[in-house]
Formats: structure tokens, C-alpha cells, sequence
């Protein structure tokens, strides 16, 4: 199929760019890198009327490190992410999910904050968003900042009004003493959405006392979501088999998966549970913890 007639502009600033969603609000979808828009317009699941390409707007990819955050632009690639010095540095979670988004191809193209924005269920981005507390940049008639746990309200359904389009995600550096972060991904074949993906983030005292701890997970759920149950376990113990354990099963009760061609839901939500318990282990080791 061929995705029905619509009107294409490609504004060369912001101000430009929200002026048009400004004038046709729900007619109009956002063009960045495409991977889910154009597949999606081809076989008319969406048909918007007016098509609005950022792809000329200048100053919009870059990956700027601040210190204490990461400044990440509308128009960064997924491949700028998984090449970047900066972020497997400063986001080992983010290095570990970047390779295994979908192909080549889409990660040449497919932007991180176009992703955010579609916020696919099963998409890998929103886990590090969420375990990471990224605030997101909208950017309307004004300038409003979005934390990730507010973001995402439902499948393909987020914050974000009609008339504004994200410029920027603003990700914080996790400090202390010892820090570890992992994302794991369990897929059917290499390329393909998660059948559940689990992004972890562990900060530890020098006598290794979790002082905070961060557990999103993706594709279990209508919506990407943090495991605030199993956090909460976790908080204020030291590490042991045994607490890992309770946290993954706290992690994959609160999923809600359902069941189609990947897997039934009580398998996911198995799933869930094992890959918590190894995201959490990865975490754990990167900090230089042994349990």
C-alpha cells in the first residue's frame, strides 16, 4: 500500500516548525528519522494530513555533556547514541540498548527523541528515559519541561499537546560512590521488539548500602513504567541473591502484559522476573558489588 495524499513541509527553524503543528494541531505528524511514521502511513494505520520534516532544521543533533547532565537533540540518531563517547561513559544502560534497535538502516535514521515521542510499548528508548529520570524539552507557543515518569500515558500516547514537538532530552549523571546501570533485552531474533526489555540503575554507599535504585521496564505493560515496588525493596539494603530475587518478582508482578505471537502473558511476565534479576546482577557487577 501507499500512504494517502498529504502536505509536506520542511520548516528550517523551531519557531517555523510549531507554528505549522500550531495551525493544524491533529492533522499534522513530526518527520525525523521516520522508522515508525513511514511504515505506519504505508499501510494507513495513521493518515495525517500534513507532514511536518525537522530534518533541516540546524543545531538539532548534538550530544553535549554538561556535568552534572546530558544534553541530547531532536535530530540524534540512534547509531550517534550508540557510537558516542560520552554516553558509554555516562549511560552504560543507553550503550547497551543502542546495538540491538531493530537494523542498520534504522538506526541510521530513527532519532531517540522520535522514539520517545512515539512511544511504541515495545519500544527499548523509554526504559532509559524512565530509569535514568530524563526530563524531555517540549517546545510550544513556550518551552516546557516533561519528566519521563509523567511522559508516557498509554500506548503510542503521550504528554505531549498537539501543538508542541520535543527539542531536547536533559539526562541527569547518576552520582555516588558506586554506581552501576544495564539494560537487557530479550528478543525472538536480533532486530526485533522486545518480547521485554529491563533498564536498571543501582547507587551504592562505600559499605554498599543501595542508596537508590531505578528498575523500568518495557513491553510487559501498555506502557513503559517504572517497577516503584521492587525500587522500593531494594532501598536502604545491601545486595544479597535473596533481595535481588524479591525485587525481580516484585518488578514482573506489577507487569501487564498480553499475550500474542512473542509469547503468552504468564510467560512474559516470567520473563519479566529473570530479566530484572539479571539487569539487576549486571548493575550490580558494573558498580563492583558481588553478590
Amino acid at each position: 500500500m501507499i500512504p494517502r495524499k498529504f502536505e509536506y513541509f520542511a520548516p528550517t527553524t523551531v519557531s517555523e516548525a510549531v507554528s505549522l503543528l500550531r495551525k493544524y494541531r491533529d492533522n499534522a505528524k513530526i518527520l525525523s528519522g521516520g522508522m515508525s511514521l513511514i511504515p505506519m502511513m504505508k499501510l494507513r494505520v495513521l493518515s495525517p494530513q500534513v507532514i511536518i520534516d525537522i530534518n533541516n532544521i540546524k543545531g538539532l543533533a548534538y550530544i553535549k555533556d554538561g556535568g552534572k547532565a546530558v544534553r541530547i537533540g531532536a535530530l540524534v540518531r540512534h547509531a550517534d547514541i550508540e557510537h558516542s563517547p560520552i554516553i558509554r561513559e555516562k549511560f552504560p544502560m543507553m550503550a547497551d540498548a543502542a546495538p540491538h534497535i531493530a537494523d542498520m538502516q534504522v538506526r541510521n535514521l530513527g532519532t531517540f527523541l522520535g522514539a520517545l515521542a512515539h512511544a511504541d510499548p515495545a519500544a527499548d528508548w523509554p526504559a532509559s528515559a524512565l530509569a535514568l529520570d530524563a526530563e524531555l524539552v517540549a517546545q510550544g507557543t513556550a518551552k516546557r519541561v516533561i519528566k519521563a515518569t509523567k511522559f508516557f500515558k498509554g500506548p503510542f500516547e503521550t504528554a505531549l499537546k498537539p501543538t508542541e514537538m520535543l527539542v531536547e532530552a536533559i539526562l541527569p549523571v547518576p552520582r555516588g560512590e558506586k554506581v552501576g546501570q544495564a539494560y537487557l533485552k530479550f528478543e525472538r531474533k536480533a532486530g526485533d521488539y522486545a518480547i521485554v526489555g529491563v533498564a536498571s540503575l543501582l547507587t551504592l554507599n562505600r559499605e554498599n548500602v543501595i542508596q537508590k535504585a531505578a528498575i523500568a521496564l518495557t513491553a510487559v505493560n501498555p506502557f513503559p513504567f517504572r517497577a516503584t515496588d521492587a525500587e522500593e525493596l531494594l532501598v536502604g539494603q545491601k545486595p544479597s541473591k535473596d533481595l535481588i530475587e524479591q525485587a525481580a518478582k516484585a518488578a514482573a508482578a506489577m507487569a501487564d502484559p498480553s499475550s500474542d505471537l512473542r509469547g503468552s502473558a504468564e510467560y512474559k511476565r516470567e520473563m519479566a522476573k529473570v530479566f530484572t534479576r539479571r539487569s539487576l546482577n549486571r548493575a550490580l557487577e558494573r558498580a563492583g558489588v558481588a553478590v
